[in-house]
């Protein structure tokens, strides 16, 4: 009788034991896709600080006297590079995407600008690798999403709690995003 009991109290270990390293693991594959996905936005705020310089430099040509605007793109650029973190990040990306539209803005005043081959292809790889960086930021958010809800309920709570799981932030608008656009002719 009493070797039924212990085979039963060990069955029962090894079942918990089993569901402890489950859900640890499942804690662990969160955490490193929530990470992999923030580096991936990482990969196309790099892209576009690397496509912006050679937007300028076509633009300069062209638009001499919009220095403040060349300026402003060359500051938001540097405070994106320098940027650590997810809020550092997403407010020096939110400014830097404000200027550059700022930039396309101006260039609707230079009809050779335009025309110029170079800036289209700028462009185009700029609009692009915005999209990128829209999809990057919704996937980031959507594993977020998982990571903080699986964190938060029983009974991976304890688990979470345990091993210092702790909760994430998501990529939010800024205030100034969440306003509508003004357009006028």
């Amino acid at each position: 009788m009493l070797s039924v009991v212990v085979w039963v109290l060990l069955g029962i270990i090894a079942v918990l034991l089993l569901a402890l390293i489950v859900m640890y693991n499942a804690f662990v594959r969160l955490k490193n896709e929530v990470d992999n996905s923030f580096a991936q936005i990482d990969v196309q705020l790099k892209r576009r600080n690397d496509l912006i310089p050679n937007l300028v430099e076509t633009v300069k040509g062209y638009a001499k006297h919009e220095k403040t605007v060349l300026e402003n793109i060359t500051k938001a650029r540097a405070s994106m590079m320098s940027a650590k973190g997810l809020d550092e990040k997403a407010k020096a990306s939110n400014m830097l995407s404000e200027t550059l539209k700022s930039l396309f803005a101006v260039s609707e005043n230079y009809p050779q600008l335009k025309a110029n081959e170079n800036f289209m292809q700028l462009q185009e790889e700029l609009v692009s690798t915005e999209d990128k960086i829209g999809y990057s930021r919704q996937h980031y958010n959507d594993v977020v999403m998982q990571y903080n809800t699986k964190r938060e309920v029983f009974p991976s709570s304890i688990i979470a709690g345990m091993f210092s799981f702790g909760k994430r932030d998501l990529f939010a608008a800024t205030e100034a995003e969440k306003k509508p656009v003004k357009v006028s002719f």
